[in-house]
């Protein structure tokens, strides 16, 4: 059986870049990860890395193992607290993860009744913007993923919550407050401020600035819908916003953008025998709307 202590050893390392690094992380001294990695080596007849200059590079042996920790360490993480939930007499746990920057105060819409209704069951929820929630539903780091974009996947499945419509918030007094719908071009003279997201995965992008060819004058990031909100009231900017945020925030108007991007939030969940109380969270969070 293959030891967890080089896997671990070797997500540390991708994860810093740094032998260093990996050893602090892990409580280790440099000495002790070369020696453990060293007799992994010794007892398979394998290299895991080379050299290169002060810089470590995988070999196509560490690149396997790199991926198969990946993999398998977060499911034995979750292991070890799924036992200290046992041991410490819970009798279950969901771990929520957010795509879905603007949707924090829907969830916790959700949070009172479910904590009520289940007492016994511990809830988290990760929002980072780093946070990739896909690979953490499927490597079993996350128990459910609240997203607006769903990736079919095999062994996942999504349950729509509810729907809604992306729009352009503007200034009460910018210009194109005074027009129904805005155009691709419209957007060639405004600063654009999304989420920190990739662009390929802002609708603003992909469902209609990309397919017009045409980009804005200036795209800025901030990661609080109320920043977000209060420069676009200044007029300092435009945002591609939920309709929903929009409904009481102050010198701030939504217009339709194009012919209208409807969208819905999804929660995304493995497939298999689930927890009743899984199901229960899944339940209530279908009966509560923006």
């Amino acid at each position: 059986m293959i030891d967890i202590q080089p896997l671990a050893i070797l997500r540390e390392i991708e994860r810093t870049g740094s032998l260093t690094e990996a050893a602090d992380r892990l409580h280790l001294t440099q000495s002790a990860v070369s020696h453990a990695i060293r007799r992994f080596e010794e007892r398979y007849g394998v290299k895991l890395w080379e050299r290169e200059g002060r810089k470590l590079r995988l070999t196509p042996t560490g690149e396997y193992l790199t991926g198969l920790a990946a993999r398998v360490l977060p499911q034995l993480e979750h292991g070890a607290t799924v036992l200290e939930d046992y041991a410490r007499g819970r009798r279950g746990a969901i771990r929520v993860g957010m795509e879905c920057h603007p949707c924090q105060d829907w969830l916790m819409r959700i949070v009172d009744p479910f904590l009520a209704q289940w007492p016994d069951v511990d809830l988290d929820v990760t929002s980072a913007f780093q946070f990739g929630g896909l690979a953490a539903l499927l490597g079993h780091e996350i128990d459910l993923l609240v997203t607006p974009d769903p990736v079919e996947r095999t062994g996942l499945e999504y349950r729509p919550v509810f729907n809604y419509e992306l729009v352009l918030a503007v200034a009460e007094d910018h210009p194109l407050a005074r027009k129904r719908q805005v155009t691709p071009e419209d957007l060639a003279r405004e600063t654009l401020i999304t989420y920190p997201v990739a662009r390929e995965r802002l609708d603003i992008y992909t469902r209609f600035l990309v397919p017009a060819h045409a980009l804005p004058r200036r795209h800025r990031t901030v990661e609080t819908t109320d920043l977000m909100l209060r420069l676009v009231a200044s007029g300092r900017a435009v945002s591609a916003t939920p309709d929903w945020l929009l409904r009481e925030a102050k010198g701030v108007k939504g217009v339709r953008i194009g012919e209208g991007i409807p969208k819905s939030i999804h929660l995304g969940y493995r497939t298999g025998a689930a927890p009743s109380y899984l199901d229960g969270f899944i339940q209530l969070a279908e009966t509560v709307q923006i």
